[in-house]
């Protein structure tokens, strides 16, 4: 059983305070110390009987884990470590003029097995519970500076959806933290099972790791194309577009040779054809044993323009914290347990 009271629902803490005969208006009580005044410990829930908050103290607790080590990039970027039941995880704060944005990891490696990322070379070690991916956020520093988050760290988010999504209804819920769907964006590989879920259950920003506009070739870097394909995906998206202010975006890495032509280009735009939808390009970042290279700019602004010019919008998004192993596809707790 998890015994900490940060990280339980509305409904979890109902089902908690009926079980040790308190009054249903306890939970919400409870939920509002939890996460509007974020106390770190039961006996400052001062307006709980204290014979409530006594037995709530034989069962429950509050826990929250501070990081064990942060460095600093050059361009402000911060990486923290954090400890988890299942082993370390990294968070990184990005810093930016009008906004700060926390990338938070949801699971302890990966099993997607991507060719190109740091995790998914160190295997799998197990899942994040909801207050371990909430302890990223409201346990950091510069928690207080947060405006954004991204699920875009370690692991696949959609591999531990119950947890994740679990995560996201305390973010964003009137009773939990309250925060806008529209300052969280989840990031996928594409499996399409949690992709369906998650326009029900969540209003929240989607992103789609592609990489790649050719199955046969991105199976060979993304060996999840095999079990999730680029059409099952975008079938799925076709059939359930996003509407409003909800974003979907495609995240495409962009590798030296591998996938960054105009021909590549050009296939890409007629997938994403008719699909409401951005394109973020992102540098890949290369490691001493990697087989993969970074591309030009002059490659990356080519195919930023072609996409554009054919409608879809598209941006090269800015590498933060390469220095410090903090960018897309460089975290890696191997070695750190």
């Amino acid at each position: 059983m998890n015994n900490n009271l940060f990280g339980k629902t509305l409904e979890e803490l109902k089902i908690i305070v009926q079980q040790h005969n308190l009054p249903s208006f306890n939970a919400k009580q409870i939920a509002d110390w939890l996460y509007k005044k974020q106390v770190e410990s039961i006996d400052e829930m001062t307006n709980l009987s204290k014979i409530a908050r006594e037995k709530l103290k034989e069962n429950y607790t509050i826990l929250r884990v501070k990081p064990s080590y942060e460095v600093l990039s050059v361009d402000g970027t911060k990486k923290y470590l954090f400890l988890t039941k299942n082993g370390n995880v990294e968070t990184v704060f990005i810093p930016e003029e009008d906004r700060a944005t926390v990338c938070v990891s949801s699971q302890v490696g990966c099993k997607m097995h991507c060719k190109f990322c740091m995790t998914g070379k160190q295997g799998f070690s197990g899942n994040l519970t909801a207050d371990e991916i909430l302890n990223q956020l409201f346990s950091l520093p510069d928690a207080h500076k947060l405006t954004n988050m991204v699920l875009m760290g370690m692991g696949e988010p959609f591999d531990n959806f119950d947890e994740v999504i679990k995560a996201l209804a305390i973010l964003t819920s009137d009773w939990g933290f309250a925060w806008s769907p529209r300052r969280i964006t989840v990031s996928t590989v594409g499996l399409v099972s949690g992709i369906k879920r998650f326009l029900s259950e969540s209003e929240c920003h989607l992103a789609i790791s592609l990489h790649h506009p050719f199955p046969e070739e991105r199976e060979k870097i993304m060996p999840i194309e095999k079990a999730f394909s680029t059409e099952k995906i975008l079938y799925e998206l076709k059939k359930n577009p996003i509407k409003g202010q909800r974003r979907l975006s495609f995240e495409y890495i962009v590798f030296d040779s591998l996938n960054d032509t105009m021909r590549h280009a050009r296939e890409l735009t007629k997938l994403l054809n008719g699909i409401d939808c951005r394109v973020n390009l992102i540098k890949f970042h290369s490691t001493p044993d990697s087989e993969f290279k970074s591309p030009s700019q002059e490659k990356m602004e080519q195919f930023r323009n072609y996409l554009n010019e054919n409608n879809i919008i598209c941006t090269i998004r800015r590498s933060r914290g390469e220095d410090i192993s903090a960018a897309c596809g460089l975290l890696s707790t191997k070695g750190k347990n």
